[in-house]
């Protein structure tokens, strides 16, 4: 923009003397700062300011202006787009406002004044226009702001309220005068309010944007159609181009000179209360065949406003006609529009029409700026945030990128933290989104893990047993194996096993006597953390006697059973979960957090992370732009539409447990209805020939201490074509931010797939098989019978009528293992479920085999622990896809531990749980069979390994 050169009156000043006010359409920080803005106000006479989500977006989407403030801002808090945008912009209104404010002051209160806008997702909101009105104003604190809201239906019920909590407010979006009349009823009746409460009507402004130029284009290019297509009606049709838009502004005027002289408004005219006054919008020139000044020069009359874009405030300046036209041939608008509406002009339907554009316009707009902000955001804060980079097939991101652009459109990401059950299944799923803000809270709580900490490191336990099983210790299991031991505090230790072996080993590797017991469990009532409980609790007696209890602590819910437990054992403190997270997504609450305060990890750093992962997944941030929105859009599209439902999960060592946590995660949450995604944990990468078209990989890459064998071997499936998400943690404290990260796609993916992520339906199966069997054992001493249908060597092998027959009569165990995988085709996975003890050995004998089996059929492999793994992918291997070739070994138990108070004991346990859960993956129609092996269970794993190699 430039001043006027020397010489001759200058039109925009000029309109003063007609009563007009000059505005600005147009706002930007290095307008203000450089001086350009003041020079406006004196040399031509401008009164005020309006900006909307376009006008910020151009001013902070594009240039440097903003940078400064942004690094300091991110140095100092962690934020969303939105709040870091809202930041920005009521700094420039605040310095616009003090530009402006000498204006408000000479003309008191009459000009002077800058708009803001509340947000347009808001349109269709009364109460959150209301909300947030209330809140900017009180933020922005200046006697010269307006407050842009709204004339939609739903937003003349905000104004009212507005205007009579004392905000002065500029009401947008009128195209018609019937929105008109009820905008400025709503005015009227708000001033009505504050008299009748005895409170003041001075010092409060308002005007009526109404908008122009857009009507013509709409009316024009309706007569420009009609005429080319030879309408009878063509030279009357052409005689009314370019003149219906200000005749419709002229009946506006009309009508307020009407109301301003009625005995209504005299009332409070001497109460001190102002008109309304009216805003021409909208008044750059569209069609180039016009004037570029033509609704300026058309619209110049007393008490109004009009509010120009820049390029159009240039050419009045230049070459503008100052006269009172709005005024004039009033009778000759009337014929315009009459004339408009007998030739079938439909002038209320464009302007209805308009409305919903220009809500959807400026929706779009602000998703833009906010994407700007976000864009902006993310490179700033540069290593501090994780960095994806996805590379997929084309149609797979073509795909992707029109889901992303629906979920934009239809504002999903804001559904979902509005907590809408209607983005997933509509059932119940607004009862399980606590996680959503559970952050903040932990970080407002911060000081009760750091007194804990404390009180953890002066009473110098040298360990920590975590007892928990599924949601409540994955993800402790996490930060202990990533985060490793720290100096003065204990080394935790997670224990999620019914193998009587794996307990008596973490039985031997802690010191009772300075061991601190953390049992984790949500409701309470979960077997596997009572059992182990009251078999520690019983070792704990015998060491410390009437003391143990001041060794145990509990993570639960309110009100659960573990709670009345640990009053009753005198356990030394009880922290509570929110019962409304599900076990799955609870890492950040205290079942997680009370873990990170025992074993001594940095938890502001940690929860700052977190914060940032929930920041960049916020409502403001746009689809496109949202890390975890962009992730769930890529798992849920790749599942649902081109049958690539193997989310296969590679980690860096450095945080290679990772994988552990997501598997339920994924599984959990979207396995059900016969859909779903089916995680692959640490299968370690092969060559890209040995991988069907059901995959999409995710790499999950520590960049602080990477792995060049990995890295090399992941080029190699990105060089073939696969379709993979990278995702950088530049320090291991960034495991925090993945966290929320995967919650959030997971809720993603679960809408997008069309299932309810939330529930876990048909976990609960297994649990009533397991109980029916412990019950049964209790009851008679003895589990129930149950035969194998084939013997050889060290291996019984045991299945349902309907598998056994599948298997063609095999006997030997090569031939029953053979005939088992060849029911596998493309598109299947094979899972080892493998009740044993997890220990190093176990744990690579069961890579070795599932390779095999990956490299040899082609196929998907899981390689899976029991019990945990039933509250982990069990839900989808239930109820998922039925794309499972399943494997259940199980062994005996070299030892056998009591479970007090009870007749069974932890090896009818396992019994129980492995049966339960063979019986209900018969029962859904699974292909399963079970391997039991006799004797020396290492001898007979490495039969049973190479039998399976030779099977596939």
């Amino acid at each position: 923009m430039s001043v006027r050169e020397t010489g001759g009156e200058n039109p925009l000043k000029e309109l003063a003397r007609y009563g007009q006010s000059p505005w600005l359409d147009f706002i930007q920080r290095s307008y203000t700062e450089n001086g350009s803005l003041k020079k406006l106000v004196e040399e031509d006479g401008l009164k005020g300011v309006t900006s909307n989500p376009a006008i910020f977006q151009k001013a902070m989407g594009q240039g440097t202006d903003y940078d400064a403030q942004i690094r300091s801002v991110l140095e100092h808090k962690v934020v969303d787009a939105g709040a870091l945008y809202e930041l920005l912009a009521i700094d420039d209104i605040r310095a616009a406002a003090k530009v402006l404010y000498p204006v408000y002051e000479q003309t008191k209160g009459v000009d002077g004044y800058v708009s803001l806008e509340v947000s347009p997702y808001l349109a269709r909101d009364t109460e959150g226009t209301l909300h947030e009105a209330l809140r900017l104003w009180k933020a922005v604190d200046a006697r010269n702001l307006m407050i842009k809201i709204p004339g939609t239906e739903e937003g003349v019920p905000a104004v009212r309220a507005a205007i009579a909590a004392g905000l002065s407010v500029n009401v947008t979006l009128l195209f018609s005068n019937e929105a008109y009349k009820k905008v400025l009823e709503a005015y009227i009746t708000g001033l009505e309010d504050r008299l009748a409460r005895g409170e003041s009507v001075k010092e409060i402004a308002s005007v009526a944007s109404f908008f122009v130029s857009r009507i013509d284009v709409k009316i024009d290019r309706e007569i420009d159609r009609r005429v080319a297509a030879g309408d009878k009606d063509a030279d009357r049709l052409k005689a009314l181009r370019g003149k219906v838009a200000i005749a419709n502004a002229k009946m506006a005027y009309e009508y307020w000179k009407e109301i301003t002289a009625s005995a209504r408004w005299k009332k409070l005219a001497d109460a001190g209360a102002s008109p309304q006054r009216l805003l021409w919008a909208s008044t750059g020139t569209k069609d180039k065949t016009f004037s570029d000044v033509v609704y300026v020069d058309g619209l110049i009359g007393p008490e109004t406003v009009n509010t120009i874009p820049p390029a159009t405030f240039d050419a009045f300046r230049d070459h503008g006609t100052v006269a009172e036209t709005l005024t004039q041939d009033v009778a000759g608008a009337k014929k315009v529009l009459e004339e408009a509406k007998t030739l079938g002009l439909d002038l209320d339907g464009v302007t209805k029409v308009l409305v919903d554009e220009g809500v959807a316009s400026f929706a779009d707009a602000f998703d833009d700026l906010l994407g700007s902000v976000a864009a902006k955001q993310a490179a700033f804060l540069g290593k501090k945030v994780t960095s994806t980079a996805l590379k997929l097939p084309a149609d797979l991101h073509k795909a992707v990128d029109a889901e992303l652009e629906e979920w934009r459109r239809k504002g999903n990401i804001r559904r979902l933290w509005r907590k809408d059950a209607t983005l997933w299944t509509g059932k119940d799923e607004a009862s399980w989104l606590k996680w959503l803000d559970i952050t903040d809270d932990q970080v407002a709580a911060l000081s009760k893990f750091e007194d804990f900490q404390a009180e953890v490191k002066a009473r110098g336990f040298k360990d920590a047993l975590l007892l928990g099983m599924g949601g409540s210790s994955l993800g402790p299991e996490v930060l202990a194996q990533t985060f490793g031991k720290h100096e003065g505090f204990p080394h935790l230790y997670v224990l999620d096993s019914t193998d009587p072996q794996q307990v008596r080993d973490f039985e031997k590797k802690i010191d009772i006597s300075k061991t601190l017991f953390i049992v984790s469990s949500k409701s309470g009532g979960t077997l596997e953390p009572n059992i182990l409980k009251a078999y520690f609790f019983d070792q704990a007696k015998k060491v410390l006697g009437n003391k143990a209890g001041s060794h145990f602590i509990t993570v639960t819910d309110p009100g659960s059973h573990m709670e009345d437990v640990a009053k009753k054992d005198g356990f030394w403190k009880t922290f509570y979960g929110e019962k409304q997270i599900g076990g799955r997504y609870s890492v950040l609450s205290d079942f997680g957090m009370i873990p990170a305060a025992v074993a001594g990890l940095p938890l502001r750093l940690l929860l700052e992370s977190a914060q940032r992962g929930e920041k960049s997944c916020a409502a403001s941030v746009p689809p496109a732009q949202n890390p975890g929105a962009v992730l769930g859009a890529v798992l849920g599209v790749a599942a649902r539409d081109f049958g690539r439902d193997k989310v296969t999960i590679i980690a860096s060592p450095g945080i290679y447990d990772m994988g552990a946590w997501l598997e339920q995660l994924i599984a959990e949450s979207t396995g059900k209805e016969g859909k779903g995604l089916i995680p692959i944990d640490d299968e370690t990468i092969g060559k890209p020939g040995v991988y069907g078209k059901d995959r999409v990989f995710t790499y999950l890459r520590l960049a602080e201490d990477p792995c060049p064998k990995q890295d090399a071997a992941f080029a190699a499936l990105v060089k073939a074509g696969e379709p993979v998400v990278t995702i950088e943690l530049h320090e291991r404290r960034q495991v925090l931010e993945e966290f929320f990260r995967w919650e959030f796609a997971t809720a993603v993916a679960g809408a997008v797939i069309g299932i309810n992520p939330f529930d876990q339906p048909d976990v609960e199966e297994s649990k009533i098989e397991t109980k029916k069997i412990t019950t049964a054992y209790n009851e008679t001493g003895k589990l129930p019978p149950y035969e194998p249908f084939a013997k050889d060597g060290p291996f019984a092998f045991y299945a349902d009528p309907k598998n056994a027959q599948a298997l063609g009569g095999a006997t030997t165990a090569e031939a029953i293992l053979k005939a088992h995988f060849a029911r596998g085709k493309a598109g299947d996975y094979v899972a080892l479920l493998a009740y044993i003890d997890r220990d190093t050995w176990t744990r690579e004998w069961i890579q070795k085999v599932r390779l095999a089996v990956r490299d040899g059929l082609k196929l998907a492999t899981a390689a899976e622990f029991g019990p945990r793994f039933q509250h982990s992918t069990g839900q989808a291997y239930k109820g998922g896809p039925d794309t499972g070739v399943f494997v259940q070994i199980t062994c005996d138990d070299g030892v056998n531990l009591p479970v007090p108070g009870e007749k069974y004991t932890f090896t009818v346990v396992k019994e129980a749980q492995a049966r339960g859960d063979m019986e209900v993956l018969a029962e859904r129609g699974r292909r399963v069979l079970r391997v039991h092996i006799h004797g020396d269970l290492k001898a007979g794993l490495e039969k049973l390994g190479q039998d399976i190699a030779q099977a596939v």
